[in-house]
């Protein structure tokens, strides 16, 4: 990849299909290995802001319901539950590796009002000057108009976060090995699209397909994401989450996923 081992500030965005089985509960193996790498990532010296899907899922899983709920008011109840579950959940895992971890939760009210987005700037600084890792998420509880128009998806707020934190690289782990010329999942003849210089009007109709049952975003909204991050001068990577290790091979500039070349900074 082309220079991903100079990165230093890297916001990461888990998935939900990265996190959780198709149960909803807790993929503990991976999700183990996840923090154990990032921990390692952290500890040489890179400053790591997560951007952490999930607490629908997980408290989907943990009432025992087959999926994300429809309705916006147990949408709203069942992220305070899965919220609490997943913060405990990274808090005890992190730990271990003595890593600190940091709660934010946003709005897009809060993003879209300039004192306050100075407000979550100045906090981002001072937790990694403090060497604490920042998890961010939507906070689902009282993001109505975004539950319901189902725009709150956590890709687009990953590269917004990004661009507010001021990040050399956004990195979006998700169930997929990264951007094809067409869907895999249907065509198994199709090809990897390693590198994206320029999102085309042909990159955004490959780009078609919705999320899986407990998560919110497909491609579509991967390719908003790096449409965020890229012009806000942030190379962005879509790989898949499954193998944690990967990530060791991408910041040793190996061939992984894809990436979307940032825009020159102005």
């Amino acid at each position: 990849m082309r220079h991903i081992s100079d990165k230093k500030r890297v916001v990461i965005k888990l998935g939900t299909s990265t996190l959780a089985h198709k149960t909803g509960k807790l993929n503990i193996r991976r999700m183990t290995n996840l923090v154990r790498v990032i921990s390692d990532l952290h500890n040489s010296g890179r400053e790591v802001i997560l951007v952490s899907s999930g607490a629908i899922g997980l408290g989907a899983g943990k009432l025992g319901l087959p999926e994300k709920p429809k309705d916006t008011q147990t949408k709203q109840a069942v992220a305070a539950i899965g919220q609490c579950e997943l913060m405990h959940i990274y808090d005890d895992m992190f730990a271990k590796y003595t890593v600190t971890v940091a709660q934010i939760l946003l709005t897009k009210t809060i993003i879209s009002n300039t004192d306050h987005c100075k407000n979550f700037e100045n906090t981002i600084a001072k937790l990694i000057e403090m060497k604490v890792i920042p998890i961010v998420n939507e906070n689902d509880t009282i993001a109505i108009d975004e539950l319901e128009l189902e725009i709150g998806e956590n890709d687009s707020l990953s590269a917004i976060v990004a661009s507010l934190a001021k990040a050399d690289l956004l990195l979006i782990l998700s169930d997929i090995d990264g951007l094809y010329d067409d869907d895999p999942r249907k065509n198994p003849d199709a090809k990897p699209i390693h590198v994206v210089e320029k999102i085309t009007p042909e990159i955004e109709k490959v780009a078609g397909g919705a999320g899986s049952k407990l998560g919110t975003g497909g491609m579509t909204t991967k390719i908003n994401a790096a449409k965020i991050a890229t012009a806000a001068g942030i190379d962005m990577v879509i790989m898949n989450g499954n193998d944690p290790e990967l990530l060791y091979d991408l910041f040793e500039d190996k061939e992984v996923g894809t990436i979307f070349l940032a825009n020159p900074r102005k």
